[in-house]
């Protein structure tokens, strides 16, 4: 039986998956749209489609991990079902990283200014560099998975006793970290465009008031959207980090039930918050939430005179 605080934090997951996933849906659909108008799709679309699909699926794998090792733990140990799950989460949970450093690559590329040769050279090949971080998140895909099928087997041939399950909590924790190395590599590249994009943003202002033109110029506010929009996916990303950290800890530790679920809501709040931050972000996405609200009031108050006048 659950808890007074166990129940309101399976309502506060149960509630931002549900968000998260109509927030990361509508993203998906938006641009697909604008894929068929356009017959083509555009890199900065391409880029939020696939990071909100990716966080679609991490939201309920996060979902399905956490509901199973808090209704049905034993099972799920023993069937050796949480190694599957773990693992597809450590392909979707770096994927949706990926997609994030490029969105923030993209940013630095398309708004900073810089003089260097590198830079420029960058700049103008913006596909490639993408294409590279693909190579490298492969490169990283092709390290885990040989590791992957390895632990599965022993997992499978070993018996459930009880000194195996300690011990392979021990070293599934411990392959939890070095199998999450890619994802630590490009967030730290995330990071370092952050630190990019404000030391362009602190020369330009400079360079505005040197001029004597107003801070509020298309380049200011544009390096102001890219900022918000890296700096609260680094925010959130944090508390995802810590999130996940407690879940993993907490599933050595069955009795601790109340700090695994806020674990697993504090998860949960990165791939859910940070969808409505993109659609508050991005004009186009804006616009067309604006449009569909604009929708739900008329049918809403269609649906309000037709009652009155039955």
């Amino acid at each position: 039986m659950l808890r007074i605080g166990e129940r309101l934090l399976l309502f506060a997951v149960v509630s931002e998956s549900i968000l998260g996933s109509l927030g990361n849906g509508f993203i998906g659909i938006v641009y697909c749209i604008d894929c068929v108008k356009k017959k083509k799709f555009s890199m900065i679309g391409f880029i939020l489609t696939g990071l909100a699909i990716s966080r679609f699926f991490l939201i309920w794998l996060i979902i399905t991990d956490g509901f199973m090792k808090i209704f049905s733990s034993d099972l799920y140990i023993l069937s050796h079902l949480i190694y599957y799950v773990s693992y597809l989460w450590i392909v979707t949970n770096q994927l949706s990283i990926w997609f994030a450093t490029s969105l923030s690559v993209f940013y630095l590329l398309k708004i900073a200014h810089f003089s260097h040769h590198i830079f420029l050279w960058l700049k103008k090949r913006i596909n490639r560099v993408l294409l590279l971080l693909m190579g490298f998140l492969l490169i990283s895909w092709m390290l885990i998975f040989p590791n992957v099928v390895r632990i599965i087997n022993k997992r499978t041939e070993n018996k459930s006793t009880v000194s195996y399950i300690h011990n392979s909590n021990t070293e599934f924790f411990i392959h939890q970290i070095l199998f999450n190395l890619g994802a630590i590599v490009l967030f730290a590249l995330t990071l370092m465009n952050c630190v990019f994009l404000i030391v362009s943003l602190w020369r330009h202002h400079k360079q505005m008031q040197a001029n004597f033109t107003g801070s509020k110029d298309p380049s200011t506010r544009a390096h102001m959207k890219a900022m918000k929009i890296v700096l609260s996916f680094i925010i959130l990303f944090v508390l995802y980090f810590i999130g996940i950290v407690i879940e993993i800890i907490c599933s050595t530790m069955p009795e601790n039930q109340l700090l695994f679920m806020f674990g697993m809501t504090t998860a949960v709040l990165y791939p859910c918050g940070h969808s409505f931050i993109l659609i508050l972000g991005n004009n186009q996405l804006k616009k067309a939430s604006e449009s569909v609200l604009q929708q739900f009031k008329c049918l809403r108050r269609n649906l309000t005179e037709c009652h009155g006048q039955v």
